[in-house]
């Protein structure tokens, strides 16, 4: 039998609108588009190369109410992929979930209405999903909360530390039993959005909502699976080495802020089969982000060839390819050049860019000369002159010198 052909995806979080504008043509915000697009070119790439099973693990949406436009966008991609018959399964992360258990997730409303192809990850269980390749095994684990998992007697006298390992032994437990479930002979995949102890975290601390769970790795890595699809953190990872079977963040397909600039972005291609899964990961076309850094303190208005400061910082433009990006300049400069630096100058010296998310002047200024507890009226000629050259850095040699020259100066004019 042929291997089962799986996307594994993540942390979508459309709505997300820092660094963008409103797209006059859609009504959208700009930045919103590259989160559909990302959406779009992953389901391109799956469809083109006959996907059986699609897996998204979690945070659809940016906020837990998005508006209807949005929530309208993401259907319209999800339906693709219903139309082409092939499954999906919608993990609810925790940017879905409602500030009350009773209320329903971003996500419920494909449950509601039983949308055909798409199962709804949201409590903890094992799906049997038949794909034109043959059944697959998906156990979910939505992000875990404790209002859910916890009783009121498991509350009682707790520290925040202790709900946290109660949290994460009841989180365990699920896992584990759910592994007893499987059928051995049937591939089997783990979808959880979740912390896993040892991955790096990335920009998703800065849009995390509430405290995280952390789980053992420990508690994944069980060969009774044989991929485990992992989101919440936007950093891609791959935690498990090269033992069985790999435990993966696939990561968000598009940079949320300059904390994930150098991040590679994308989705996770799977060959899925009992005991001999493969996995790659895809890079997308994710909206670059550029960090300028730019030090112009050493142009002095002395130096014939190189007077102007923004010639400098033209120059160290250039180095960058800032077409389409967002970027931000980082500009140390001196006090003196301040006003050769003008704004729309900067600005126009960045024309590439698709935003400027912010340009960060850092002035250089000279520091003023402590005189102690003295004020200079109180302070003799040779003690000023001894303090002036000190703020120089002149020599201490040279100091002196200079020093005993000047006492003839001020005695003469003593006299």
């Amino acid at each position: 039998m042929d291997k089962i052909r799986l996307l594994h995806f993540a942390d979508l979080h459309v709505g997300m609108e820092n660094y963008g504008r409103l797209d006059p043509a859609t009504g959208v915000n700009g930045r919103v588009l590259d989160f559909l697009h990302r959406f779009d070119e992953l389901i391109d790439y799956g469809l083109e190369r006959e996907v059986d099973l699609v897996i998204f693990a979690g945070d659809a949406f940016k906020t837990r109410n998005p508006n209807p436009t949005y929530q309208r966008a993401f259907a319209r991609r999800v339906k693709r992929l219903v139309d082409a018959g092939v499954p999906i399964v919608l993990l609810v992360g925790n940017h879905d979930l409602p500030t009350m258990a009773q209320r329903a997730s971003s996500v419920d409303i494909f449950r509601t209405l039983d949308v055909p192809n798409v199962v709804v990850g949201w409590e903890e269980k094992v799906h049997l999903i038949e794909t034109r390749r043959g059944p697959v095994q998906v156990a979910t684990v939505p992000y875990p909360v404790r209002q859910r998992l916890l009783t009121q007697d498991d509350y009682r006298g707790l520290s925040i530390r202790d709900l946290d390992e109660k949290l994460q032994a009841i989180v365990a437990e699920l896992i584990q039993a759910m592994a007893q479930q499987l059928d051995p002979d049937v591939p089997a995949v783990l979808a959880a959005h979740l912390s896993v102890s040892g991955a790096s975290f990335g920009s998703e601390r800065s849009v995390m909502i509430g405290r995280d769970a952390v789980v053992l790795k420990s508690v994944l890595a069980d060969p009774a699976w044989d991929y485990v699809a992992l989101g919440h953190i936007h950093m891609h990872q791959s935690l498990n080495g090269d033992s069985y079977p790999a435990v993966v963040y696939a990561g968000s397909p598009e940079r949320i802020d300059f904390g994930e600039e150098g991040q590679p972005k994308g989705f996770c291609w799977v060959e899925l089969a009992r005991g001999k899964t493969a996995w790659e990961f895809v890079e997308v076309d994710a909206r670059p982000f550029v960090t300028v850094r730019a030090d112009v303190r050493d142009i002095r208005a002395d130096v014939r060839q190189a007077a102007d400061p923004l010639l400098a910082l033209r120059q160290e433009v250039a180095k960058h390819d800032l077409t389409d990006a967002v970027v931000r300049l980082i500009l140390r400069l001196r006090a003196d050049q301040e006003t050769l630096l003008r704004d729309r100058d900067i600005r126009a010296l960045l024309a590439d860019a698709y935003f400027v998310g912010g340009i960060n002047r850092e002035v250089e200024r000279e520091a003023r000369v402590r005189l102690g507890s003295l004020a200079p009226e109180e302070m003799t000629d040779r003690e000023l002159l001894a303090k002036y050259l000190e703020t120089k850095n002149t020599d201490p040699e040279r100091a002196q010198t200079l020093l005993a020259h000047a006492e003839a100066i001020f005695g003469g004019e003593s006299a």
